[in-house]
């Protein structure tokens, strides 16, 4: 018998490859086109041209379902003011940083702090008060007469981040320009939460929706031309059949209308084809990787959490089945084990039903007499599989 590791190589070596260019079915990779979203663009860019006048844009919310091209069109106008910018003397700075990437309020303004140049001596890691570290980002901003436009994608997870102080936080960030002498704040906030705003202090919703902009779904038909533009650029001419893109987009566009999803899609049937050595992606590729993304789709989900929706599922683990309020007691001990301020009870019951919504929990409403009406919940997904999946996180270590 041949080693398998030589045969496959070997496979790889014989073989041609019916993918050209990987990184175009990327999620991070822009393309010079960005279709059906000429009108959002145009809006993203008015909203940011006072930029370029000299003059402070007002703060921008971006709604929309995740993969409709929200960050592709800010990413984009970004990347074309950035341009313009280098070609004059106005200091404007750009940055981006994604709240779910972070696992800590204290990182997500360490990163926006790097990003405007400030050195580890002059904003550490670890060991200052968030006030401290704020009033850094401002002095930065100051002392430069920096124009910064501070773009903060997935905004309604910097509330879960930070607690009790988080609307005070992006309350002080919508109102940066009131204690800057010179220079000034933009903030955009990308927010896959369409009731974001109902959970803020009334104070933040008047300064941080100075502007707002919605974006729809796609439908099944912009799903495929989207997948077109991409296999056109990423594949093999004549490498993916014509049912197998309409299967693609069929199952995302009728569904999710996700963008990223459909692209994921004929990225993991373009690599099982590969490894099949056919030199088409067919219907059955397609059908294949769907399987696949589905197995893997809990687990990538349990690690998008934030810290506290994870804290929230651990709690649920240890007390199956239980009430809100025992789920909120547990909660409680869990925070206190890994060193962090625990959320409101009313904060923690929307968690819940949000993490409902995704189908990793499901809850049901008891009746208990005189005592009213309780929601019990429990996992729809094997304990076994959440601490694999959380076994990696560090902030965790201590309770898996």
């Amino acid at each position: 018998m041949s080693d398998p590791v030589d045969r496959l190589l070997d496979a790889v070596e014989l073989g041609e490859s019916i993918i050209k260019n990987r990184d175009i079915l990327q999620t991070t990779y822009i393309p010079n086109t960005i279709q059906h979203r000429t009108s959002e663009q145009e809006q993203v860019t008015q909203s940011l041209l006072p930029i370029l006048k000299q003059s402070r844009p007002s703060n921008l919310l971006v709604y929309g379902k995740p993969g409709i091209g929200k960050t592709l069109v800010v990413k984009k106008v970004i990347s074309k003011i950035q341009e313009r910018v280098e070609k004059s003397n106005f200091p404007i700075k750009l940055v981006y940083s994604n709240s779910k990437e972070e696992t800590t309020l204290y990182g997500l303004l360490v990163s926006l702090g790097r990003q405007l140049n400030l050195n580890e001596k002059e904003l550490p890691t670890t060991g200052l008060a968030i006030s401290e570290v704020f009033k850094r980002l401002l002095n930065k901003i100051d002392e430069g007469k920096l124009n910064a436009i501070f773009v903060i994608d997935e905004i309604d997870y910097l509330v879960q981040l930070i607690s009790k102080t988080g609307k005070d936080i992006l309350y002080q960030l919508t109102r940066a320009n009131e204690r800057l002498k010179q220079g000034s704040l933009t903030l955009v906030g990308i927010s896959n939460d369409l009731t974001f705003k109902e959970k803020l202090d009334p104070r933040v919703i008047s300064s941080l929706g100075e502007e707002e902009i919605v974006f729809t779904n796609y439908n099944v038909e912009q799903i495929k031309t989207i997948l077109e533009e991409r296999i056109n650029e990423a594949f093999v001419e004549n490498s993916v059949e014509d049912p197998a893109l309409n299967l693609c987009a069929a199952l995302v566009g009728g569904e999710h209308g996700d963008a990223r999803r459909a692209i994921d899609l004929i990225r993991v049937a373009g690599e099982i084809a590969e490894r099949q050595q056919s030199n088409k992606v067919t219907v059955e590729h397609v059908r294949e990787a769907s399987l696949k993304i589905e197995e893997n789709k809990e687990e990538t989900s349990l690690k998008s959490y934030p810290l506290h929706e994870k804290l929230i599922i651990l709690a649920i683990m240890k007390a199956n089945g239980s009430s809100t309020g025992e789920i909120y007691s547990s909660y409680k001990n869990l925070c206190k084990t890994v060193g962090r301020d625990e959320l409101t009870q009313r904060r923690i019951t929307q968690m819940l039903s949000e993490i409902e919504l995704s189908g990793i929990i499901t809850g049901r409403l008891v009746h208990q007499g005189i005592h009213g009406r309780t929601k019990k919940y429990k996992l729809t997904i094997s304990s076994e599989m959440i601490k694999k999946t959380f076994k990696n996180d560090l902030t965790l270590k201590d309770i898996i």
